[in-house]
């Protein structure tokens, strides 16, 4: 069907059934989203040109079609719309050229590119410019020689990456199907024997790739072999023998890949790729050995969702399959970077956007496990995933509320403020933790702003200390939900229920009981606590006896700092110049302070950190710090990855926050008496 006649059949069908949907016109004409946007985008040329108002579509998928449309289109006798061959957008062009030099068995001139294209040699030049800007993301490159003609040169794998780009870019084409049977010269049958070819795999591999992959591979599989055919190779290096081959995938290739003689085993690698990368509808993976050990991982990323978000996902098993059968070809596209080009179009809603953003701060279990960066349009599609299933169990980011943290006092302190801020109100989705300039140019939505300072903000703004005491959180708590919700919330001493529940049973830990019962009182029916799993080190596992120095005097802050840090430079966790960047930044910046006579001097990751590390000093006179402030306690922190140690810092905050311990800390004569101190908060 051309692009003449599908244009004027649907705008036919439009005007017949209006109240129809984008996704039943996609399903009767046989198009994908792309193709129908472009269709409607014909269809509005036409309209404008004939000064008709335009067709808009809402969110839901319906169109909403002004009066004047149907009177004109039924009065007219003919719609005459732009034929395919006159609207080839210069984009378009550039994607020809680059199938035809991919599937071109003879040499090519400017002739034959003029003659494909129906435009001058000028037109032509200046499409091959534009190709070669294209083809620099690949490291690949358009060579002419008199003998040869033109041809791309460049790592045979990246050419293939080239390939799988170009086929989807030319089927998303009006016609892109004829384009590329005509260009690389792909009769019916072929298509339909490659076509059986592959559904005779999926009967191997039990499993059902989406339509559209269906027919891409067909076109993929076919510019391979003729690729294989005039003698381009893929080479040894480009592909992981070892984690191909054993697949079953690997074996499936004998189907796709009999009658062909010559195919190399690394050809016969990649194509095995090319199966394990293609999106499925339905597949069983279970028996697989990489399923083993993807669901643990795909599992915490849900975990740490749920935390973020506030929510609990009902039938979760069924949930984790349905992520693995994206994941799963997503993982080897994304180990061997052939991830889609294309990106997400149209414009994000605001709900969307929030989920999107706790979608990729709960990503980092699935990044540990592929072992690399997830890119973006491979995260879209999880998004859209969970998004499907807090529908269908009626949950909604949009009726929570949500809340930013903004903190001047650098990362360490930002995370655990927000830790704490987040654990006080389990029911608020908590976005992010920012400085005051990211603050700025925030531009996610949200209702609620905690903060250490007053800042200008429109919306709900909190100020509160960045430590906060028992009395602080529960006249904090109070403010906030008579604010926001107009009622105080009935108060449970849990303290005090444990004490009741102590006379009728024994408690092993009355800590770890108070935590619990707090985790499911404060809980509701839209909401989870879940305790992030792994990654967590305790205080005394960082400021170990080794690691705490106890002096009378010292002769400046700087020889504080530099005592102080000794015995991470011994042991290798960080390096000298560390040291003067901490110096340095804490005459810049006093909010290292965090207690009475505290401070943790610390710098960026970048100016020397090898390992995460801790170490402790303890000055008994104390130390004079910028102006009218008096250190007693120093515990320098490098951290390397802005994770690991914030679950000691916490730590490490509750202590210096209790007067009494930190008198102690200040008394003791011996590192061990300094060690008991630090360990008994290494616990809790």
């Amino acid at each position: 069907m051309g692009m003449e006649e599908r244009c004027r059949k649907i705008l036919e069908y439009l005007i017949s059934n209006p109240s129809t949907t984008s996704a039943s016109i996609e399903k009767k004409f046989k198009l994908t989203k792309r193709q129908l946007g472009y269709t409607m985008g014909k269809i509005n040329e036409w309209l404008k040109t004939n000064n008709l108002p335009m067709i808009e579509r809402t969110r839901q998928g319906h169109f909403v079609i002004d009066k004047a449309i149907f009177t004109e289109v039924a009065a007219s006798e003919e719609l005459s719309f732009v034929s395919e061959s006159q609207i080839l957008t210069e984009e378009h062009r550039i994607y020809v050229i680059l199938l035809m030099l991919l599937s071109s068995m003879e040499e090519l001139s400017l002739y034959h590119f003029t003659f494909e294209l129906d435009v001058s040699k000028n037109t032509v030049l200046s499409d091959l410019k534009k190709a070669q800007k294209l083809l620099d993301e690949y490291n690949l490159s358009i060579n002419y020689s008199r003998k040869h003609g033109y041809v791309l040169k460049g790592n045979e794998f990246k050419i293939r990456k080239l390939l799988l780009d170009v086929t989807y870019q030319m089927l998303e084409m009006m016609n892109g199907e004829d384009r590329i049977k005509k260009i690389a010269m792909i009769s019916d049958e072929k298509m339909t024997e490659f076509t059986n070819r592959i559904l005779e795999v999926e009967n191997k591999l039990n499993l059902r790739f989406t339509d559209e992959k269906l027919k891409t591979m067909s076109f993929v599989l076919f510019l391979i072999l003729k690729r294989i055919e005039k003698g381009h190779q893929i080479d040894d290096v480009s592909l992981v023998y070892k984690e191909l081959s054993h697949t079953k995938e690997y074996q499936a290739t004998e189907a796709l890949l009999r009658d062909y003689k010559n195919i190399t085993v690394s050809e016969r690698l990649f194509i095995t790729l090319h199966l394990l990368t293609a999106d499925v509808v339905t597949a069983d993976f279970s028996s697989e050995a990489l399923t083993s050990e993807f669901l643990p991982a795909i599992d915490r990323m849900l975990r740490q969702f749920e935390k973020s978000a506030c929510i609990y996902f009902e039938d979760r098993e069924e949930l984790i399959e349905r992520l693995l059968q994206h994941l799963k070809p997503a993982y080897y596209r994304i180990r061997y970077h052939l991830t889609d080009t294309m990106n997400f179009q149209g414009k994000m809603s605001r709900q969307f956007q929030a989920l999107h953003h706790l979608v990729k701060r709960s990503i980092s279990p699935l990044k540990e496990f592929i072992g690399s960066e997830i890119p973006e349009n491979e995260i879209i599609p999880i998004t859209m995933h969970v998004g499907a299933w807090m529908s269908r169990q009626k949950e909604s980011i949009e009726k929570k509320i949500k809340a930013v943290v903004v903190c001047p006092q650098g990362v360490s302190v930002s995370k655990v403020m927000f830790n704490e801020l987040r654990d006080l109100f389990p029911e608020f989705v908590f976005l992010d933790y920012l400085s005051v300039r990211e603050f700025i140019h925030y531009s996610l939505d949200y209702d609620v702003v905690f903060s250490p300072i007053f800042i200008e903000t429109n919306k709900k703004l909190f100020v509160t200390k960045v430590l906060l005491g028992k009395e602080d959180k529960s006249r904090l708590r109070k403010q906030v939900m008579l604010e926001i919700h107009g009622y105080l919330p009935h108060e449970i001493d849990f303290s005090k229920l444990v004490d009741v529940i102590s006379n009728h049973a024994i408690i092993q830990n009355k800590d770890s009981l108070v935590r619990d019962l707090k985790a499911y009182f404060n809980r509701d029916e839209n909401m989870a606590i879940v305790k992030e799993q792994g990654g967590e080190w305790n205080l005394n596992e960082f400021i170990t006896p080794d690691r705490i120095q106890i002096k009378n005097a010292v002769h400046s802050w700087e020889d504080a700092v530099k005592i102080c840090a000794a015995p991470l430079v011994e042991s290798g966790n960080i390096t000298e110049g560390y040291i003067d960047s901490m110096i340095q930044y804490s005459v810049q910046d006093s909010y290292i302070m965090i207690g009475p006579g505290v401070a943790i001097p610390h710098a960026s990751p970048e100016e020397g950190v090898k390992e995460v590390g801790m170490s402790l000093l303890v000055v008994k006179e104390g130390v004079d710090y910028l102006q009218n402030n008096r250190i007693y306690l120093i515990i320098v922190i490098a951290a390397e990855d802005k994770k690991k140690h914030i679950h000691a810092l916490m730590q490490l905050i509750k202590m210096v926050s209790c007067e009494e311990d930190r008198n102690k800390l200040l008394q003791s004569e011996s590192t061990n008496e300094v060690f008991k101190i630090v360990s008994k908060y290494s616990h809790r």
